[in-house]
Protein backbone atom coordinates (compact mmCIF):
# COMPACT_ATOMS: atom_id res chain seq x y z
CA UNK A 1 0.00 0.00 0.00
CA UNK A 2 2.84 2.36 0.91
CA UNK A 3 4.60 1.60 -2.39
CA UNK A 4 1.41 2.37 -4.30
CA UNK A 5 0.99 5.70 -2.50
CA UNK A 6 4.64 6.55 -3.14
CA UNK A 7 4.24 5.90 -6.87
CA UNK A 8 1.10 8.03 -6.99
CA UNK A 9 2.92 10.84 -5.17
CA UNK A 10 5.83 10.63 -7.61
CA UNK A 11 3.36 11.02 -10.45
CA UNK A 12 2.35 14.45 -9.11
CA UNK A 13 5.57 15.41 -7.32
CA UNK A 14 5.66 18.87 -8.98
CA UNK A 15 2.67 19.92 -6.87
CA UNK A 16 4.63 19.37 -3.64
CA UNK A 17 6.18 22.77 -4.45
CA UNK A 18 3.56 25.43 -3.49
CA UNK A 19 4.81 28.09 -5.92
CA UNK A 20 4.36 25.69 -8.83
CA UNK A 21 0.77 25.06 -7.68
CA UNK A 22 0.04 28.80 -7.46
CA UNK A 23 1.42 29.36 -10.95
CA UNK A 24 -0.73 26.57 -12.36
CA UNK A 25 -3.79 28.06 -10.64
CA UNK A 26 -3.04 31.42 -12.28
CA UNK A 27 -2.53 29.75 -15.67
CA UNK A 28 -5.74 27.76 -15.30
CA UNK A 29 -7.86 30.90 -14.93
CA UNK A 30 -5.92 32.85 -17.57
CA UNK A 31 -6.14 30.15 -20.22
CA UNK A 32 -9.81 29.53 -19.42
CA UNK A 33 -10.45 33.24 -19.91
CA UNK A 34 -8.60 33.47 -23.22
CA UNK A 35 -10.28 30.32 -24.54
CA UNK A 36 -13.73 31.57 -23.56
CA UNK A 37 -12.87 34.84 -25.24
CA UNK A 38 -11.68 33.05 -28.39
CA UNK A 39 -15.02 31.31 -28.81
CA UNK A 40 -16.90 34.58 -28.29
CA UNK A 41 -14.67 36.55 -30.67
CA UNK A 42 -14.79 33.86 -33.38
CA UNK A 43 -18.59 33.60 -33.30
CA UNK A 44 -19.05 37.37 -33.02
CA UNK A 45 -16.72 38.15 -35.96
CA UNK A 46 -18.24 35.48 -38.21
CA UNK A 47 -21.74 36.62 -37.27
CA UNK A 48 -20.85 40.19 -38.32
CA UNK A 49 -19.09 39.45 -41.63
CA UNK A 50 -19.92 35.84 -42.65
CA UNK A 51 -16.40 35.61 -44.21
CA UNK A 52 -13.88 32.89 -43.26
CA UNK A 53 -11.06 35.30 -44.12
CA UNK A 54 -12.03 37.51 -41.19
CA UNK A 55 -11.44 34.57 -38.85
CA UNK A 56 -7.94 34.46 -40.31
CA UNK A 57 -7.45 38.10 -39.37
CA UNK A 58 -8.34 37.20 -35.76
CA UNK A 59 -5.21 35.05 -35.68
CA UNK A 60 -3.11 37.57 -37.60
CA UNK A 61 -3.94 40.39 -35.16
CA UNK A 62 -2.56 38.28 -32.31
CA UNK A 63 0.43 36.95 -34.23
CA UNK A 64 1.96 40.15 -35.63
CA UNK A 65 2.95 41.59 -32.21
CA UNK A 66 4.70 38.31 -31.39
CA UNK A 67 6.94 38.40 -34.43
CA UNK A 68 7.70 42.09 -33.90
CA UNK A 69 8.42 41.88 -30.16
CA UNK A 70 9.85 38.43 -29.47
CA UNK A 71 13.47 39.63 -29.26
CA UNK A 72 12.56 42.41 -26.81
CA UNK A 73 10.32 40.06 -24.81
CA UNK A 74 13.07 37.47 -24.50
CA UNK A 75 15.64 40.02 -23.35
CA UNK A 76 13.18 41.42 -20.79
CA UNK A 77 12.56 37.93 -19.38
CA UNK A 78 16.31 37.48 -18.84
CA UNK A 79 16.80 40.94 -17.37
CA UNK A 80 13.79 41.54 -15.07
CA UNK A 81 11.79 39.59 -12.52
CA UNK A 82 9.83 36.99 -14.49
CA UNK A 83 7.02 36.74 -11.95
CA UNK A 84 6.32 40.46 -12.21
CA UNK A 85 6.32 40.30 -16.03
CA UNK A 86 3.81 37.43 -16.02
CA UNK A 87 1.57 39.21 -13.49
CA UNK A 88 1.54 42.35 -15.66
CA UNK A 89 0.72 40.21 -18.70
CA UNK A 90 -2.26 38.66 -16.93
CA UNK A 91 -3.46 42.15 -16.05
CA UNK A 92 -3.07 43.11 -19.72
CA UNK A 93 -5.23 40.17 -20.78
CA UNK A 94 -7.90 41.37 -18.35
CA UNK A 95 -7.69 44.83 -19.91
CA UNK A 96 -8.23 43.41 -23.41
CA UNK A 97 -11.33 41.56 -22.18
CA UNK A 98 -12.60 44.79 -20.62
CA UNK A 99 -12.14 46.60 -23.95
CA UNK A 100 -14.07 43.89 -25.80
CA UNK A 101 -16.79 44.09 -23.16
CA UNK A 102 -17.13 47.86 -23.59
CA UNK A 103 -17.24 47.54 -27.39
CA UNK A 104 -20.03 44.98 -27.13
CA UNK A 105 -22.05 46.94 -24.57
CA UNK A 106 -21.80 50.03 -26.82
CA UNK A 107 -23.27 48.03 -29.71
CA UNK A 108 -20.15 48.26 -31.91
CA UNK A 109 -20.31 46.23 -35.15
CA UNK A 110 -16.76 47.06 -36.19
CA UNK A 111 -14.48 44.06 -36.58
CA UNK A 112 -11.54 46.46 -36.81
CA UNK A 113 -12.12 47.54 -33.20
CA UNK A 114 -12.13 43.88 -32.18
CA UNK A 115 -8.86 43.33 -34.06
CA UNK A 116 -7.34 46.30 -32.20
CA UNK A 117 -8.19 44.69 -28.85
CA UNK A 118 -6.67 41.43 -30.08
CA UNK A 119 -3.44 43.23 -30.96
CA UNK A 120 -3.13 43.97 -27.23
CA UNK A 121 -3.62 40.25 -26.56
CA UNK A 122 -0.77 39.53 -28.99
CA UNK A 123 1.55 42.00 -27.25
CA UNK A 124 0.79 40.49 -23.86
CA UNK A 125 1.26 36.94 -25.11
CA UNK A 126 4.66 37.80 -26.53
CA UNK A 127 6.02 38.82 -23.11
CA UNK A 128 4.06 36.17 -21.22
CA UNK A 129 5.34 33.36 -23.44
CA UNK A 130 8.97 34.27 -22.86
CA UNK A 131 8.78 34.98 -19.12
CA UNK A 132 6.27 32.24 -18.26
CA UNK A 133 8.18 29.39 -19.92
CA UNK A 134 11.52 30.57 -18.51
CA UNK A 135 10.03 30.87 -14.99
CA UNK A 136 9.02 27.23 -14.52
CA UNK A 137 12.58 25.89 -13.89
CA UNK A 138 12.74 28.40 -11.00
CA UNK A 139 9.72 26.74 -9.38
CA UNK A 140 10.80 23.07 -9.23
CA UNK A 141 14.16 21.24 -9.05
CA UNK A 142 15.63 20.02 -12.33
CA UNK A 143 15.03 16.34 -11.53
CA UNK A 144 11.29 17.00 -11.29
CA UNK A 145 11.04 19.27 -14.29
CA UNK A 146 9.71 16.64 -16.77
CA UNK A 147 6.91 15.93 -14.31
CA UNK A 148 6.27 19.68 -14.04
CA UNK A 149 6.06 19.98 -17.85
CA UNK A 150 3.54 17.15 -18.04
CA UNK A 151 1.36 18.65 -15.30
CA UNK A 152 1.68 22.17 -16.71
CA UNK A 153 0.34 20.85 -19.99
CA UNK A 154 -2.41 18.98 -18.14
CA UNK A 155 -3.54 22.20 -16.45
CA UNK A 156 -3.30 24.08 -19.73
CA UNK A 157 -5.37 21.51 -21.60
CA UNK A 158 -7.91 21.26 -18.77
CA UNK A 159 -8.42 25.01 -19.16
CA UNK A 160 -8.72 24.57 -22.93
CA UNK A 161 -11.44 21.98 -22.31
CA UNK A 162 -13.39 24.03 -19.81
CA UNK A 163 -12.88 27.46 -21.39
CA UNK A 164 -14.39 26.95 -24.86
CA UNK A 165 -17.28 24.82 -23.60
CA UNK A 166 -18.07 27.37 -20.89
CA UNK A 167 -17.63 30.27 -23.32
CA UNK A 168 -19.98 28.72 -25.87
CA UNK A 169 -22.56 27.91 -23.18
CA UNK A 170 -22.46 31.43 -21.69
CA UNK A 171 -22.69 32.96 -25.17
CA UNK A 172 -25.76 30.86 -25.94
CA UNK A 173 -27.49 31.48 -22.57
CA UNK A 174 -26.93 35.26 -22.59
CA UNK A 175 -27.36 35.51 -26.38
CA UNK A 176 -24.18 37.45 -26.94
CA UNK A 177 -20.51 37.79 -25.99
CA UNK A 178 -20.79 40.43 -23.23
CA UNK A 179 -21.13 37.93 -20.37
CA UNK A 180 -18.17 35.94 -21.72
CA UNK A 181 -15.93 39.01 -21.72
CA UNK A 182 -17.08 39.93 -18.20
CA UNK A 183 -16.15 36.45 -16.93
CA UNK A 184 -12.74 36.80 -18.59
CA UNK A 185 -12.10 40.02 -16.67
CA UNK A 186 -12.91 38.29 -13.37
CA UNK A 187 -10.63 35.36 -14.23
CA UNK A 188 -7.75 37.76 -14.91
CA UNK A 189 -8.19 39.26 -11.43
CA UNK A 190 -7.88 35.79 -9.85
CA UNK A 191 -4.74 35.07 -11.90
CA UNK A 192 -2.99 38.30 -10.90
CA UNK A 193 -3.82 37.62 -7.24
CA UNK A 194 -2.28 34.13 -7.40
CA UNK A 195 0.86 35.41 -9.15
CA UNK A 196 1.44 38.01 -6.41
CA UNK A 197 1.98 35.20 -3.86
CA UNK A 198 4.70 33.34 -5.78
CA UNK A 199 8.32 33.42 -4.63
CA UNK A 200 10.87 32.44 -7.29
CA UNK A 201 14.08 30.58 -6.52
CA UNK A 202 16.98 32.99 -6.79
CA UNK A 203 18.80 32.78 -10.11
CA UNK A 204 22.10 34.37 -10.98
CA UNK A 205 21.59 36.67 -13.91
CA UNK A 206 24.36 38.49 -15.69
CA UNK A 207 22.94 41.81 -16.80
CA UNK A 208 24.21 41.84 -20.34
CA UNK A 209 24.06 45.17 -22.16
CA UNK A 210 21.36 45.46 -24.79
CA UNK A 211 22.91 44.81 -28.21
CA UNK A 212 22.11 42.95 -31.40
CA UNK A 213 24.31 40.11 -30.18
CA UNK A 214 22.42 39.63 -26.91
CA UNK A 215 19.03 40.07 -28.59
CA UNK A 216 19.78 37.36 -31.16
CA UNK A 217 21.45 34.97 -28.69
CA UNK A 218 18.35 32.75 -28.45
CA UNK A 219 18.15 32.33 -32.22
CA UNK A 220 21.85 31.44 -32.41
CA UNK A 221 21.52 28.91 -29.62
CA UNK A 222 18.62 27.09 -31.27
CA UNK A 223 20.30 27.13 -34.69
CA UNK A 224 23.41 25.47 -33.22
CA UNK A 225 21.47 22.73 -31.39
CA UNK A 226 19.97 20.77 -34.28
CA UNK A 227 17.90 18.46 -32.09
CA UNK A 228 16.10 21.44 -30.53
CA UNK A 229 15.77 23.15 -33.92
CA UNK A 230 14.26 20.03 -35.45
CA UNK A 231 11.87 19.54 -32.53
CA UNK A 232 10.38 23.03 -32.41
CA UNK A 233 10.35 23.57 -36.19
CA UNK A 234 8.53 20.27 -36.71
CA UNK A 235 5.81 21.42 -34.34
CA UNK A 236 5.78 24.82 -36.07
CA UNK A 237 5.07 23.55 -39.57
CA UNK A 238 2.80 20.67 -38.55
CA UNK A 239 0.41 22.88 -36.56
CA UNK A 240 0.75 25.77 -39.04
CA UNK A 241 -0.51 23.56 -41.86
CA UNK A 242 -2.99 21.57 -39.77
CA UNK A 243 -4.84 24.58 -38.36
CA UNK A 244 -8.36 23.14 -38.47
CA UNK A 245 -9.33 24.81 -35.19
CA UNK A 246 -9.32 28.28 -36.80
CA UNK A 247 -12.18 27.26 -39.07
CA UNK A 248 -14.33 25.67 -36.38
CA UNK A 249 -16.91 28.51 -36.41
CA UNK A 250 -17.52 27.78 -40.10
CA UNK A 251 -17.66 24.01 -39.54
CA UNK A 252 -20.02 24.41 -36.58
CA UNK A 253 -22.40 26.70 -38.43
CA UNK A 254 -22.27 25.65 -42.08
CA UNK A 255 -21.16 21.99 -42.13
CA UNK A 256 -22.09 20.38 -38.81
CA UNK A 257 -25.15 22.66 -38.34
CA UNK A 258 -24.76 23.38 -34.65
CA UNK A 259 -24.70 26.55 -32.53
CA UNK A 260 -22.32 28.31 -30.13
CA UNK A 261 -22.59 25.41 -27.65
CA UNK A 262 -21.47 23.02 -30.39
CA UNK A 263 -18.58 25.29 -31.27
CA UNK A 264 -17.49 25.28 -27.64
CA UNK A 265 -17.53 21.47 -27.52
CA UNK A 266 -15.61 21.21 -30.79
CA UNK A 267 -12.94 23.61 -29.50
CA UNK A 268 -12.68 21.59 -26.29
CA UNK A 269 -12.28 18.21 -27.98
CA UNK A 270 -8.54 18.48 -28.87
CA UNK A 271 -7.82 19.47 -25.28
CA UNK A 272 -9.65 16.41 -23.93
CA UNK A 273 -7.31 14.16 -25.88
CA UNK A 274 -4.30 16.27 -24.96
CA UNK A 275 -5.17 16.22 -21.25
CA UNK A 276 -5.53 12.45 -21.17
CA UNK A 277 -2.14 12.11 -22.86
CA UNK A 278 -0.47 14.60 -20.51
CA UNK A 279 -1.78 12.80 -17.40
CA UNK A 280 -0.61 9.48 -18.83
CA UNK A 281 2.88 10.87 -19.51
CA UNK A 282 3.04 12.43 -16.03
CA UNK A 283 2.65 8.97 -14.49
CA UNK A 284 4.35 6.99 -17.27
CA UNK A 285 6.98 9.27 -18.83
CA UNK A 286 8.60 8.41 -22.14
CA UNK A 287 11.49 6.01 -21.53
CA UNK A 288 12.74 5.13 -25.00
CA UNK A 289 12.42 6.08 -28.69
CA UNK A 290 11.40 9.70 -27.98
CA UNK A 291 12.24 10.93 -31.50
CA UNK A 292 10.42 8.21 -33.44
CA UNK A 293 7.45 8.45 -31.08
CA UNK A 294 7.24 12.18 -31.72
CA UNK A 295 7.39 11.73 -35.50
CA UNK A 296 4.64 9.12 -35.50
CA UNK A 297 2.42 11.19 -33.23
CA UNK A 298 2.78 14.32 -35.37
CA UNK A 299 1.92 12.13 -38.39
CA UNK A 300 -1.21 11.10 -36.47
CA UNK A 301 -1.99 14.80 -36.03
CA UNK A 302 -1.98 15.15 -39.82
CA UNK A 303 -4.13 12.06 -40.39
CA UNK A 304 -6.77 13.12 -37.87
CA UNK A 305 -6.83 16.62 -39.38
CA UNK A 306 -7.76 15.02 -42.72
CA UNK A 307 -10.46 12.90 -41.06
CA UNK A 308 -11.95 15.99 -39.41
CA UNK A 309 -11.86 17.91 -42.68
CA UNK A 310 -13.87 15.23 -44.49
CA UNK A 311 -16.37 14.54 -41.68
CA UNK A 312 -19.99 15.67 -41.84
CA UNK A 313 -20.97 14.03 -38.56
CA UNK A 314 -20.59 15.85 -35.22
CA UNK A 315 -19.56 12.71 -33.30
CA UNK A 316 -16.93 11.69 -35.87
CA UNK A 317 -15.59 15.25 -35.90
CA UNK A 318 -15.33 15.26 -32.10
CA UNK A 319 -13.44 11.95 -32.09
CA UNK A 320 -11.06 13.17 -34.79
CA UNK A 321 -10.33 16.36 -32.84
CA UNK A 322 -9.84 14.40 -29.62
CA UNK A 323 -7.25 12.11 -31.25
CA UNK A 324 -5.65 15.11 -32.95
CA UNK A 325 -5.08 16.73 -29.54
CA UNK A 326 -3.71 13.50 -28.05
CA UNK A 327 -1.18 13.19 -30.88
CA UNK A 328 -0.05 16.80 -30.56
CA UNK A 329 0.56 16.58 -26.80
CA UNK A 330 3.47 14.15 -27.17
CA UNK A 331 5.49 16.65 -29.21
CA UNK A 332 4.57 19.46 -26.79
CA UNK A 333 6.00 17.61 -23.78
CA UNK A 334 9.15 16.49 -25.60
CA UNK A 335 9.78 20.01 -26.87
CA UNK A 336 9.08 21.61 -23.48
CA UNK A 337 11.51 19.32 -21.66
CA UNK A 338 14.29 19.65 -24.22
CA UNK A 339 14.14 23.42 -24.61
CA UNK A 340 14.07 24.41 -20.94
CA UNK A 341 16.46 21.91 -19.37
CA UNK A 342 19.14 22.25 -22.05
CA UNK A 343 19.20 26.06 -21.86
CA UNK A 344 21.23 28.06 -19.28
CA UNK A 345 18.98 30.09 -16.97
CA UNK A 346 20.43 33.42 -18.07
CA UNK A 347 19.33 32.62 -21.65
CA UNK A 348 16.00 30.90 -20.97
CA UNK A 349 13.99 34.05 -21.60
CA UNK A 350 15.47 34.61 -25.06
CA UNK A 351 15.24 30.95 -26.04
CA UNK A 352 11.68 30.78 -24.68
CA UNK A 353 10.82 33.88 -26.71
CA UNK A 354 11.95 32.10 -29.90
CA UNK A 355 10.00 29.02 -28.86
CA UNK A 356 6.93 31.20 -28.22
CA UNK A 357 7.38 32.76 -31.65
CA UNK A 358 7.30 29.28 -33.18
CA UNK A 359 4.22 28.40 -31.14
CA UNK A 360 2.53 31.69 -32.03
CA UNK A 361 3.40 31.21 -35.68
CA UNK A 362 1.85 27.76 -35.70
CA UNK A 363 -1.25 28.82 -33.77
CA UNK A 364 -2.15 32.44 -34.52
CA UNK A 365 -0.50 32.71 -37.95
CA UNK A 366 -1.85 29.24 -38.65
CA UNK A 367 -5.33 30.71 -38.16
CA UNK A 368 -4.56 33.34 -40.79
CA UNK A 369 -3.17 30.70 -43.17
CA UNK A 370 -6.30 28.58 -42.69
CA UNK A 371 -8.59 31.55 -43.29
CA UNK A 372 -6.66 32.50 -46.41
CA UNK A 373 -6.66 29.00 -47.93
CA UNK A 374 -10.35 28.61 -47.04
CA UNK A 375 -11.05 31.84 -48.91
CA UNK A 376 -9.13 30.56 -51.95
CA UNK A 377 -10.07 26.87 -52.07
CA UNK A 378 -13.05 26.44 -49.74
CA UNK A 379 -13.20 25.35 -46.11
CA UNK A 380 -13.01 21.57 -46.53
CA UNK A 381 -10.17 21.55 -49.11
CA UNK A 382 -8.19 23.96 -46.89
CA UNK A 383 -8.32 21.60 -43.89
CA UNK A 384 -7.61 18.46 -45.93
CA UNK A 385 -4.68 20.06 -47.77
CA UNK A 386 -3.30 21.19 -44.41
CA UNK A 387 -3.37 17.63 -43.09
CA UNK A 388 -1.63 16.33 -46.22
CA UNK A 389 0.96 19.09 -45.87
CA UNK A 390 1.66 17.95 -42.29
CA UNK A 391 2.42 14.43 -43.52
CA UNK A 392 4.82 15.82 -46.12
CA UNK A 393 6.61 17.84 -43.42
CA UNK A 394 7.01 14.70 -41.27
CA UNK A 395 8.77 12.88 -44.11
CA UNK A 396 11.07 15.84 -44.79
CA UNK A 397 12.00 16.39 -41.12
CA UNK A 398 12.75 12.68 -40.57
CA UNK A 399 15.29 13.03 -43.40
CA UNK A 400 16.65 16.53 -42.60
CA UNK A 401 17.08 15.97 -38.83
CA UNK A 402 18.59 12.54 -38.12
CA UNK A 403 19.25 13.80 -34.57
CA UNK A 404 15.49 13.93 -34.04
CA UNK A 405 14.84 10.60 -35.71
CA UNK A 406 17.51 8.87 -33.61
CA UNK A 407 16.69 10.50 -30.25
CA UNK A 408 16.12 7.77 -27.69
CA UNK A 409 15.94 8.50 -23.96
CA UNK A 410 14.68 12.03 -23.32
CA UNK A 411 16.83 12.68 -20.23
CA UNK A 412 19.93 11.51 -22.06
CA UNK A 413 19.17 13.86 -24.93
CA UNK A 414 18.89 16.80 -22.52
CA UNK A 415 22.25 15.92 -20.96
CA UNK A 416 23.88 15.54 -24.38
CA UNK A 417 22.64 18.91 -25.59
CA UNK A 418 23.67 20.58 -22.33
CA UNK A 419 27.22 19.18 -22.68
CA UNK A 420 27.53 20.90 -26.07
CA UNK A 421 27.07 24.34 -24.52
CA UNK A 422 30.05 26.68 -24.85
Amino acid sequence: MADSQSLQRQGRVAFTYPDFGLYQLARLFTVMATEMQSVAVGWQVYEITKRPMDLGYVGLAQFLPTILLFLVAGHAADRFNRRNIVALCYAGLGLSSAILLLLTLNGSRSVHAIYAALVLVGIVRSFNGAAGQAMVPQLVPEEHFPNAVAWAQTVFQAAVIIGPALGGLIYAIFRGPAAVYAMSVLAAIVSVSAMSRIQLKAARHTREPVSLSTLFAGLRFIWQKKLILGTISLDLFAVLLGGAVALLPVYAREILHTGPWGLGILRSAPAVGATATAVLLAHRPLRRHAGVTMLWCVAGFGVFTIVFGLSRNLLVSLIALLLLGASDMVSVIIRGTLVQLSTPDNMRGRVSAVNSLFIGTSNEFGQFESGLTAQWFGVVPAVVLGGVGTLVVIALWAWLFPELRNADRLNNQVSAVAQELP
